[in-house]
C-alpha cells in the first residue's frame, strides 16, 4: 500500500473539518486506487461487481469518514472498508446465484424466454371462455354484469331485479363454479 498519495492524509483531515474541496480531491484520487485494489483482490469478479464494490466503499467512506484518525495513513483505512464491502457484495451475489439462471444456460426453445407477454393471458382467457360455456344462465349473467361489464352492485341489482345481498351470494357461487370448471378443463388438457 506504498502507493498512497501523501496528501490524502491532509485532505481527509480537512474533509473531516468540512472542507468540501479537500473531500472531493480524496475521492478523485482514491477512486482509481480502489478500482485497482478491488481488481487485484478479486480478479475473478466481473467489472460490474468491481464497480459495485468501489461504489459501496465510497459510500461507506462517506458515512464513516469521521472515524478516520489523521495521524494514521489513509490507504489501510480505505482498504479495510473495501475488503468488508467487497466480501459483503460477493456473499450477496453467491446467495442470489443459487436462485438465478444465466440466460446462456436456458435452451433457445424454452418457453421461459417467451417474449409474448399476452401468451399466458390468452391461454387463461381461452380456458375461462370454455369454462363459462358450462355454467348456468344465471351464473353467466351475474359474471357478465359484474366482472366483464364491471357494473356496480347497485346497477347490476337494478338490471337483474335481485337484491344486492342476493347478487353478492350469486356472484360468489358463480365464481366458485367457474374456478372449479377451469380446474377441470386444465386437468382434462393434461
Amino acid at each position: 500500500m506504498a502507493e498512497e498519495n501523501p496528501d490524502w492524509r491532509i485532505w481527509l483531515a480537512a474533509a473531516q473539518l468540512g472542507d468540501a474541496r479537500a473531500y472531493a480531491r480524496v475521492l478523485q484520487e482514491a477512486l482509481p486506487w480502489l478500482r485497482r485494489r478491488a481488481r487485484a483482490r478479486w480478479p475473478q469478479s466481473s467489472a460490474a461487481d468491481i464497480e459495485d464494490m468501489v461504489q459501496e466503499t465510497l459510500l461507506a467512506l462517506h458515512q464513516s469518514r469521521h472515524l478516520y484518525d489523521p495521524s494514521r495513513p489513509v490507504a489501510p483505512f480505505l482498504f479495510g472498508i473495501l475488503k468488508f464491502r467487497g466480501a459483503e457484495i460477493r456473499r450477496r451475489r453467491q446467495r442470489h446465484a443459487g436462485r438465478e439462471t444465466a440466460i446462456d444456460d436456458v435452451p433457445v426453445t424454452s418457453t421461459a424466454l417467451a417474449t409474448n407477454d399476452t401468451q399466458d393471458r390468452d391461454v387463461d382467457t381461452a380456458s375461462m371462455m370454455m369454462a363459462l360455456k358450462g355454467l348456468g344462465e344465471r351464473d353467466k349473467l351475474v359474471l357478465n354484469l359484474l366482472k366483464v361489464r364491471q357494473l356496480s352492485l347497485r346497477e347490476a341489482a337494478t338490471e337483474t331485479g335481485m337484491s344486492v345481498v342476493a347478487l353478492k351470494v350469486a356472484t360468489f357461487r358463480a365464481m366458485q363454479r367457474l374456478k372449479k370448471a377451469m380446474k377441470e378443463n386444465v386437468t382434462h388438457e393434461d
